[in-house]
């Protein structure tokens, strides 16, 4: 039933709209629509009572209405439900605004009141502006320059030269604007893909993509968005390169840009949302306590804000990246059990925002639940949720997947299921061999694994202590880095060759690094 659920386009915008918005609808349609269309109100109801979008239970629902009509008709209701959507909307958003300023704008130029067009177009670039509304300036000019030369409108003398001028100092923003967010969009997507570079053919490649094609002089650049996408553009070069400082530094820019600027949040807020994110991701891979508890703090109290709760989209972003702060937080300190107890909660939202979380982002957030259990000692459970990874075959962060497999493995070995431990130590380094994952950690893992799973338990010290002093070596390594920030492996062995869970081996990490501030 899911894929149905999620593929009717008309069934999911249904079932986002809230009670207001479903309300407003109703007084929308009544007011606009003839008796004959108040057929689609019938649709629309009977669509929002559906649990699951099921076309043979909605045409029992709705006798009036002939199966090859609901077509025609979904395609209608649809319509007036983005309509309705617009007109409750408008004040909302800035680019809704300033679009219909500029439908006014055409709608005068039309009657051919053309003086009092260009009086909107004046006061709409100036708001624009105020906004960095790049976008919308170039439609402004276009609309004055043909304004200009059509008719004669007895406006200063350089009119012309200044248009002119005006449109080329906007058309070469752009053009940087649109090369810079083509490099950050296209970095992402590489790490989407596959994750942190592996080795150094893989940074090889993204370094010369990166140099290629940054602009040249980039960091003279001075518009809010040339200087958003130069940070992002950075922000992924450097993660992707496991280059954590580098990466904190262009992500901490990248929220300043926003708190220079107050106004940018409400226009960009999911840019804003994203950089929060990616600035506690930094705290957290540079194990910054102090400024990772502040920079949440900061992203929940902005959770609580009106701009953050505008929007479905961005309070579910919001909701997924605060609670996946708060995971990693657990991490720090070593307080698996406590984190767990976020677990219903998380699990309870992802039910209720199903219809709109993307794959990539539940992927994560199970493999961070799996890791908590792991910690925690619970093996079973962590094997459960790495379950919906392994199983879910996308073709998504290929790094995630070797470390679900790496970690599953790991969670049979705990338990102790050496009947199968074998075919996965084949199974899995095969997987990650193929996906060209296997870093000198991951390699050390699997041949400590070979040697200990058959082992009695009273004997496998010595063979942890041995694989720790392997281990221990390549903790600063760049390329190895991405084994640690996947799973915390070094804790792991440590728990073994101590005799102490793996929370109280993180726990004596964090007062120690406490005592050394």
């Amino acid at each position: 039933m899911m894929p149905n659920r999620i593929s009717d386009t008309l069934f999911q915008l249904i079932h986002s709209l809230e009670k207001a918005e479903k309300r407003n609808f109703k007084l929308y349609i009544k007011r606009s629509s003839a008796k004959e269309d108040l057929k689609i109100i019938q649709l629309f109801d009977a669509i929002d009572k559906l649990p699951e979008y099921d076309e043979k239970v909605l045409l029992k629902k709705l006798p009036s209405i002939e199966k090859p009509q609901l077509s025609n008709l979904k395609t209608h209701l649809y319509k007036q439900v983005l309509a309705s959507l617009r007109l409750l909307k408008t004040t909302e958003n800035i680019d809704l605004q300033l679009h219909e300023q500029l439908d006014y704008a055409r709608i005068l130029y039309n009657k051919g009141l053309y003086l009092q067009s260009l009086k909107i177009l004046d006061k709409l670039k100036e708001l624009a502006r105020s906004y960095n509304q790049d976008s919308f300036l170039i439609q402004v000019i276009s609309l004055e320059k043909k304004i200009e030369t059509l008719h004669i409108t007895r406006s200063m003398q350089d009119r012309a030269d200044q248009l002119t001028a005006e449109a080329n100092e906007i058309n070469e923003r752009r053009r940087i604007i649109t090369q810079l967010s083509n490099l950050a969009l296209q970095l992402y997507s590489w790490y989407i893909k596959n994750g942190h570079a592996r080795n150094e053919e893989d940074e090889k490649d993204i370094k010369k993509f990166f140099t290629e094609n940054l602009p040249p002089e980039a960091c003279k650049l001075k518009g809010f968005y040339e200087r958003l996408y130069l940070c992002q553009s950075y922000c992924w070069y450097a993660f992707i390169r496991q280059d954590f400082l580098m990466y904190y530094r262009y992500t901490q820019k990248w929220v300043n840009l926003f708190h220079e600027e107050n106004i940018m949040i409400g226009v960009e807020t999911g840019h804003y949302i994203k950089g929060m994110h990616n600035l506690l991701n930094a705290h957290f891979d540079l194990r910054n306590f102090k400024q990772f508890e502040i920079a949440l703090k900061q992203f929940e109290d902005f959770g609580s804000s009106d701009a953050a709760n505008l929007h479905d989209n961005f309070r579910i972003q919001t909701f997924v990246y605060i609670y996946s702060a708060k995971i990693n937080q657990h991490f720090m300190l070593g307080t698996f059990a406590e984190g767990l107890l976020l677990v219903p909660h998380i699990e309870e939202k992802l039910h209720q925002y199903a219809l709109f979380l993307d794959t990539h982002r539940i992927l994560v957030i199970n493999y961070k639940i799996a890791t908590l259990y792991f910690g925690n000692g619970d093996y079973g459970t962590s094997i459960d949720y790495l379950q919906r990874i392994i199983n879910n075959n996308v073709d998504l962060r290929n790094d995630l997947q070797c470390y679900a497999r790496l970690l599953h493995l790991m969670a049979h070995f705990e338990l102790g299921n050496f009947e199968i431990i074998e075919y996965l130590i084949k199974s899995v380094y095969r997987f990650m061999a193929k996906m060209q994952n296997l870093t000198v950690i991951e390699e050390e893992m699997f041949k400590f694994l070979r040697r200990s799973f058959h082992v009695s338990r009273k004997k496998l010290k010595p063979e942890f202590e041995k694989f720790l002093s392997k281990i221990k070596q390549y903790e600063k390594s760049r390329f190895e880095t991405r084994s640690f920030a996947y799973l915390d492996i070094i804790s792991w062995v440590e728990s073994k060759v101590y005799d102490k869970t793996m929370s109280e081996i993180i726990k004596a990490k964090y007062a120690q690094s406490r005592r050394r501030l």
